[in-house]
């Protein structure tokens, strides 16, 4: 039996369609796709498993509807399309669904929706409460309101909206479904040697300059890297696979091995360290030197304010806030002692003296390794 095999007791899915694959390629939805892949999700629900759908396509379904020129990608326009296109999209999604007697149900996400704790535990709570009832959610990022120009207020793409709500409900796994069939060792497009990368146990640099570097394009392989990296460090497996594939979920779930499988780096975490690891709720970050990476990465230690460099943004004691190294990648997030004011303050020092520097002391960590998560 396969190393996939293990996907058969895995209870709860997240499976992420993107919009190439929902579209065949073209600008419009293909109804014929969503029929196919439907069915196999319908299977597994029936099944038994937990099935959430991440679903792209709502802008594509709003330019067909309101027949727009397809060069047309100002963001207002953006907007109208997928105001349009959400119900489209949905009225498809409750169409198909209805064939098996399955109930769907719209769910829209903003960032600032899951940067609070709160808005974190009530997402929650109503995607938890869909599954117990049976209801397939399907998932979008509010294209609506969520504007790319307001900084930060984007997930960005639907990989890493996938990621986050794998983490959200404590998913065993993550299928990323698109028009490629996963990680290659170079662009297939480009190099008729590309061969396909079954298994990474461990995203490092080389995995990011694999899938073109981290942070490129809106939706291609560095997001689904960026994606899979969340993912397997709150505790699920990813696969990253072509859904143009004849019953792809199912022989995914028969143990077939197909794609790109990338393994949880981690055991489940506790829920709120699985809202830290999500940098939503951070209000700033720590530069760490060299000897803090190697402290908190490799010997599983706190972070003492010796190591640190710099202090970022503006934030309290008790804030959630990003470990990052010195070039910016970030490595580790917990919860602060300190204010950004006091760190500035016994950036550097040796613990003992905190105290002779701020004239109080709220312990020798900044960030103590129990509140603490490592990437």
């Amino acid at each position: 039996m396969s190393e996939q095999a293990a996907m058969a007791p895995y209870r709860r899915l997240v499976v992420k369609l993107g919009t190439n694959l929902l579209t065949a390629g073209t600008d419009r939805l293909d109804l014929d796709v969503m029929a196919a892949l439907v069915g196999q999700i319908a299977r597994l629900h029936q099944q038994g498993h937990e099935v959430i759908i991440v679903s792209s396509g709502a802008i594509a379904a709003g330019r067909q509807k309101l027949e727009l020129d397809k060069e047309r990608r100002d963001i207002p326009f953006k907007q109208v399309m997928a105001a349009v296109g959400q119900n489209a999209l949905m009225h498809s999604y409750e169409q198909l669904f209805g064939w098996h007697g399955i109930i769907v149900a719209q769910t829209l996400l903003t960032k600032s929706d899951l940067s609070d704790r709160l808005g974190y535990l009530n997402a929650r709570n109503t995607l938890l409460a869909l599954l117990e009832l049976g209801v397939v959610p399907i998932v979008n990022e509010n294209d609506v309101v969520a504007v790319d120009e307001l900084e930060g207020a984007t997930f960005g793409d639907n990989d890493n909206l996938s990621a986050l709500v794998t983490n959200l409900v404590d998913a065993d796994l993550l299928v990323l479904l698109g028009d490629v069939a996963g990680l290659y060792t170079a662009d297939p497009l480009k190099d008729e040697s590309a061969e396909l990368i079954p298994r990474v146990e461990r995203i490092d640099a080389r995995i990011e300059r694999l899938a073109g570097g981290p942070g490129r394009g809106r939706g291609g392989m560095a997001t689904k890297i960026q994606a899979a990296r969340l993912a397997t460090a709150s505790g699920a497996t990813v696969i990253i696979a072509d859904g143009r594939e004849h019953d792809i979920l199912s022989r995914l779930m028969a143990g077939e091995a197909m794609g790109t499988l990338f393994p949880a780096a981690t055991s489940k975490m506790e829920s709120r360290k699985r809202w830290m690891l999500t940098g939503l709720g951070a209000r700033g970050r720590l530069v760490v030197d060299e000897g803090a990476v190697m402290a908190l990465k490799e010997q599983n230690r706190s972070l003492l304010p010796a190591g640190i460099k710099e202090a970022e943004g503006d934030f309290e004691r008790g804030d959630a806030v990003n470990i990052v190294d010195a070039g910016g990648e970030r490595i580790a997030c917990g919860i602060s002692n300190y204010s950004s004011q006091e760190i500035a303050i016994i950036k550097g020092a040796r613990s003992d003296r905190i105290v002779s520097l701020l004239g109080y002391g709220y312990g020798d960590e900044v960030v103590h390794r129990n509140n603490l998560v490592v990437l």
